[in-house]
Formats: structure tokens, sequence, C-alpha cells
């Protein structure tokens, strides 16, 4: 998982890089010393996990969280046990009062690990026709039938349905061993679409509804055999 870490306090930051460097499943990608130079970058990196200090000038960490439209997983770090009711009502992964130890830091980071890969609940059955994803705090039920598209987008995928869009962690190759393989097919490096879902199809695109969708050449030839197209 990429992470960062936001915290004002240098020695802190490079207490948790230590501990980063000795913890497998993490890729430190970037340390910040408050909020606001960290909300920018987010926009522009593919971070799963924040190592996130509470108390911050200018803004502290659960205003930054406020202020943030896709959430990656949050790790708290704070000197005060006070906070540990704003962890629960943020849904962050878990609480860390520093001085942080290496044992209750990859406990937290277990338990992040095992968030990070439940974003998509579960593995599908032929004869169950929905499936839920967690957004931040709340878990969606999506009906498959409604399901247009899945789109890549780096460590995250966009699931476009029928009157909802739902971004989550998780990778296309993720979603394409869980959804129901007689209903969806992967048609370019970004691109899983439910075939019942697809209006026509001229050259290399892909039309669903009123939507564009890229046919790749490395799978056309099977998308046009699954679909039975003869001629």
């Amino acid at each position: 998982m990429n992470c960062i870490i936001i915290d004002d306090d240098e020695s802190c930051r490079t207490v948790l890089e230590q501990m980063i460097v000795q913890t497998d499943p993490l890729k430190h990608i970037g340390s910040y010393e408050n909020g606001i130079g960290a909300v920018s970058a987010l926009k522009n990196s593919d971070t799963h996990l924040i190592f996130l200090d509470v108390e911050m000038p200018e803004m502290n960490g659960i205003d930054m969280l406020a202020q943030l439209e896709i959430k990656p997983l949050v790790i708290l770090t704070t000197s005060h046990k006070e906070y540990a009711l704003d962890a629960y009502e943020h849904d962050v992964v878990d609480y860390l009062v520093k001085p942080v130890t290496l044992p209750r830091f990859l406990k937290a980071v277990s338990k992040a690990e095992r968030r990070f890969e439940s974003s998509f609940m579960g593995s599908l059955s032929n004869d169950r026709n929905y499936f839920f994803v967690r957004k931040d705090t709340v878990i969606n039920k999506i009906p498959i039938a409604d399901v247009l598209w899945v789109e890549a987008m780096g460590d995250y995928v966009t699931i476009n349905a029928k009157g909802k869009k739902v971004i989550i962690h998780s990778t296309l190759r993720a979603m394409e061993n869980k959804l129901p393989k007689e209903k969806f097919i992967r048609v370019h490096r970004s691109y899983i679409v439910q075939m019942e879902n697809i209006k026509t199809i001229e050259g290399n695109t892909i039309f669903i509804e009123d939507n564009y969708i890229p046919l790749g050449t490395v799978y056309k030839d099977s998308f046009l055999k699954r679909l039975g197209f003869l001629g």
C-alpha cells in the first residue's frame, strides 16, 4: 500500500518513516508537515493510507479529512487519547497514541491491509444478483444488472452503474476475478463491460447507453467470439 505521513513534528515523521521501511505491505511515497500541502499532493498521487497527526497548526487532521473527496485509509496519530471519539466518527482504521511503538504500529497496519483488501465485499456466486462495495463509511449495494462498465484509475476503480458511480480502492484485475465471467468481459486494459448493456459496436468503440468505451486491439477477437459474432 502506498502511504504518506502528515505530521508537523519532524521527529515523529522520522520515526514513522523508519517503521514503514521495516513493514513489507507499505511503500512510503511522501511526508508532509501540514495538511494544506498534503491535500494538494493527494489529488495527484495514488495514496492508499495516511498516517495523520491530529494536532497541527492552520489545519488539524480532522479538518483535513473533511476536505477530501476521495478518502484513503487513515491511521490517526496523536499525543492525546481524547481524540479517540473523532477517530471512530470518521471511520479511521486505527488510532495510535505517541510515542508510537513498532508492535502497535504493525497491528494498525494489519487492520489497514484487511480493510484495503475488503473494499470489494466478497466473491460473487452465480445465483446472487447483487454485490456490495465499501466507499468511505458507506457500504453500497449494487445490482449486477445495473453495472454498465468498470474503469481503472490507477489503484482505484470506478464502478459505473445506472444512476450511480462508486470509486473504490481496488484493481481492475481484482474486479475481473470477482465479477461473474458469464456476464462481464475485459475489453481494454482499463475497462470491463457488462455484455448485456452493450448497445452497439463500431470499429474499436463500444457504445453503452450514451457512453463510448474503447475496444483494445488485443481484446477484440476474444470479445467478438464471446458475443457470438458471425461475420
